[in-house]
């Protein structure tokens, strides 16, 4: 099959892995650009530090720098601490059969290993590894919906976003990268 005709096109598509985050993109922004009418930040948000340091001399300015950086440090770090701590209890208390038997059909094995990759909320190098391994059991368009949603839906994340912006947002946020990588996933699976 020539790579010209749709079928070989649409069969590279897996390969083509940046498209789903580029299509999930392209729907939030339309969400936000002409649904969503409100703001999606919490409004009574705390500030704790200021931003013109136009007044400050170059050592102060070098000091900010070091300030904010360490503010950053310590107000991101408990949500990856607390993600590592939720995805290790998984790892470990989770046998991997019952994960393999409840995948029967192809959508629910779509759906359970977005789930499981959340739960784990890998980092972009592990996830391919233990993608891999799934390969065998679940087959392309679950493990392709595995390496495509955990980098935006993860643990982590989750918990910085609950910080920061208003939890309807946060759900609406879910459920369109969920369909758009489920819809992109089961597409995938039906095409191969």
């Amino acid at each position: 099959m020539r790579p010209t005709q749709p079928l070989g096109i649409l069969s590279r598509w897996p390969s083509t892995e940046p498209l789903v985050p580029f299509l999930v993109a392209t729907v939030l922004g339309i969400f936000l650009g002409f649904i969503q009418t409100d703001s999606i930040q919490k409004e009574h948000r705390k500030a704790v530090h200021e931003h013109d340091f136009r007044d400050l001399s170059k050592g102060q300015k070098l000091f900010q720098v070091l300030v904010q950086a360490i503010d950053e440090f310590f107000d991101t770090g408990r949500y990856l601490v607390f993600g590592c701590l939720f995805a290790s209890l998984v790892q470990v208390y989770v046998p991997t059969r019952i994960l393999t038997s409840i995948s029967a059909t192809p959508v629910i094995a779509i759906l359970l290993l977005m789930v499981l990759s959340f739960l784990l909320s890998l980092c972009s190098e592990a996830d391919a590894f233990v993608g891999s391994s799934l390969l065998t059991s679940f087959g392309v368009a679950p493990v392709l919906a595995f390496l495509v949603i955990g980098p935006m839906l993860d643990v982590k994340n989750l918990l910085m976003m609950k910080n920061y912006l208003k939890t309807r947002f946060i759900w609406q946020f879910i459920g369109i990268v969920s369909g758009v990588v489920l819809l992109y996933a089961w597409f995938v699976g039906v095409v191969l």
